[in-house]
């Protein structure tokens, strides 16, 4: 399954490399990332693959959470297909 992670928050050092890492130790494909800075403000869109995952998506969106409110962010993962929906127009 394909979903979309989002990031956003004050930029700090290592931002990437602490969510991806968290991605990787739970066996989630990274598709393609976006990522950028606005002022003193980070953001980042991540497509990535869940199929392999050893955690259930639950799991992966409570350490996601988990990880953002250590870090002072706002990480969400959402279905792809829930996720476009959502920003149809």
């Amino acid at each position: 399954m394909r979903a979309i992670v989002t990031v956003i928050g004050p930029d700090n050092k290592g931002i990437i490399a602490k969510v991806c890492g968290l991605l990787a130790d739970r066996d989630v494909n990274i598709i393609d990332i976006s990522q950028t800075v606005m002022k003193e403000f980070f953001t980042m869109t991540m497509l990535v693959d869940t199929s392999d995952a050893t955690d259930s998506f639950g799991m992966i969106a409570e350490a996601l959470k988990a990880k953002g409110e250590e870090m002072g962010l706002s990480i969400r993962i959402q279905n792809e297909d829930i996720f476009n929906a959502m920003h149809k127009i």
